[in-house]
């Protein structure tokens, strides 16, 4: 390396102090467009000025080609005489699901202040109709997901993981979909809709089903089992459930006939079945560690297998919220308060007698210390007690996914009429549930745990500001803060000149 001097400008803190840099600096900038327009910025000589939300877009946009959505939503959309993009319009439906969910009416007003090619052009009556071909389409775009997926991860479908949730519609006659059930959400006046959705070993969505509200967990397991039987054309599946599925009509839904037999993994219930609380927990049998917070064991009970678990770690937690009610409840019958907890089934649990004879059931205390850190899994699989135990825990992920699915993209409130509508916007939900698991898998790849509402405030903090100089439009990117950078590289995007020149509203400068 050779170093030259080509000119002596003076020292810094002389041309500091004179003012003498200032100049300097005009003068070059002169010679850069980028220097130009930020100069003018700061000397506010531009003669407009606005912001629009850029951040999401960039990242969303690339997912969304990433998976082929696109070209899915084409090849669907064939045929049909749409004067309008339906697959943008689509990107835009999921879009808001993720960062403002909300009506089609309050999607038209965000549309408008977000920077996304082709936004501009989406109307009102766009958002309506897609929603609406959204619905009609929906097993045909399941379907093409489903096989363009296996393509995409190459990777071999063997277990399936499957839960139900309902979700609630503010109206007062019932319908086709919406009908009055039992409600998770404590709102039995109200119809409801049941959603029943299977994700892989990876937590990736592969399936879902809109059922009457009115449908019972087993008969929406059944639905999507048929599903997954049927229309994707799958040999043999290993079905993860949660303890609330467990009975007999399940397992022998499951467990299929000659031709295409489901294995299952399913949790049971402890106290409610009477089998698994007086001879499965009672068996001895010596635990074998998994983890340093899990061990097993395998218990056969009239050729029903059963593998028992226990977290030292959940078992300590148990004995301390037992010790703390129990306390609480000596504390309120020395006061004379007991009445106030009478009615809650946690407390009650722990008490005899009635009115004002009220105690402590020491054999109900005594009993319950056995559930301490325990669950117990019933299985027709021969994997070993230790990878049984394993997978069932990998249920978190369709927990995770409700929970994203009813917090996160907000699917309520349901103030729709028509089935279609719902089923509609239920679809967009799930195209944006997609978007939301393949960043997060991304970004945990990479090691990054960051809270989702942290990761969209930051993403949404990217901001475009579009300005006219001299008769010329520019588009300012803002400053990436937070995990916004990271989001960027999880998702493949190249981060947006500073500066960008456009023409009529379109970028000239790559």
């Amino acid at each position: 390396m050779r170093q030259r001097v080509i000119a002596t400008l003076g020292r810094l803190d002389e041309m500091q102090a004179s003012g003498e840099i200032e100049g300097l600096m005009r003068g070059l900038a002169r010679f850069s467009e980028t220097e130009r327009v930020l100069s003018a910025c700061r000397e506010s000589s531009v003669t407009g000025c606005r912001t629009r939300t850029w951040g999401p877009a960039l990242v969303f946009g690339r997912l969304w080609e990433w998976q082929r959505l696109p070209e899915v939503l084409e090849g669907l959309a064939r045929g049909r005489r749409f004067r309008y993009d339906a697959g943008r319009v689509s990107f835009a439906l999921a879009l808001q699901r993720l960062c403002d969910p909300g009506s089609d009416l309050q999607g038209s007003a965000w549309i408008e202040g977000v920077e996304a090619p082709g936004f501009t052009d989406i109307e009102l009556h766009h958002l309506y109709r897609t929603v609406g071909w959204l619905a009609e389409v929906r097993a045909e775009l399941e379907r093409e997901l489903f096989f363009r997926d296996r393509d995409l991860f190459t990777q071999e479908l063997d277990l399936v993981f499957l839960d139900t949730t309902s979700t609630y519609i503010y109206r007062e006659q019932e319908t086709g979909y919406a009908r009055r059930g039992y409600s998770r959400d404590r709102r039995p006046e109200l119809p409801q809709m049941v959603l029943c959705v299977a994700v892989d070993r990876k937590g990736w969505p592969i399936a879902w089903e809109v059922l009457p509200g009115n449908t019972a967990d087993v008969r929406a397991l059944a639905a999507v089992v048929e599903k997954l039987r049927h229309r994707f054309r799958i040999g043999r599946v290993s079905v993860v459930a949660d303890r609330a599925m467990l009975s007999r009509d399940t397992v022998e839904l499951l467990a299929g006939d000659h031709d295409a037999p489901f294995d299952y993994i399913l949790g049971c219930r402890l106290r409610q079945e009477g089998e698994v609380r007086d001879e499965v927990l009672s068996r001895p049998g010596r635990y074998h560690d998994v983890s340093a917070n899990l061990r097993v064991k395998e218990v056969r009970v009239g050729g029903r297998r059963y593998i028992v678990c226990r977290n030292d770690e959940e078992a300590q937690k148990d004995a301390a919220a037992r010790e703390a009610i129990v306390a609480q409840l000596k504390e309120r019958l020395a006061g004379g308060r007991i009445k106030s907890v009478v009615g809650n089934a946690g407390f009650r649990r722990f008490l005899k007698g009635a009115r004002a004879a009220w105690q402590i059931d020491e054999d109900a205390v005594e009993e319950d210390a056995r559930f301490d850190g325990v669950f117990v899994l019933r299985t027709n699989l021969e994997l070993d007690a230790a990878e049984v135990a394993t997978t069932y825990k990998g249920l978190w992920r369709v927990e995770r996914t409700f929970r994203e699915e009813k917090s996160t993209l907000q699917i309520r409130p349901v103030y729709h009429h028509e089935d279609r509508t719902r089923i509609g916007h239920i679809v967009a939900s799930f195209l944006a549930l997609r978007l939301e698991i393949d960043l997060q898998r991304r970004l945990e790849e990479k090691g990054v745990m960051v809270g989702w509402r942290t990761l969209m405030r930051d993403l949404s903090r990217v901001q475009a500001v579009h300005i006219e100089l001299d008769g010329k439009m520019y588009r300012i990117r803002t400053d990436l803060e937070g995990a916004a950078h990271t989001a960027f590289q999880a998702a493949g995007v190249v981060i947006p000149s500073r500066v960008t020149a456009l023409d009529h509203g379109k970028s000239v400068v790559p």
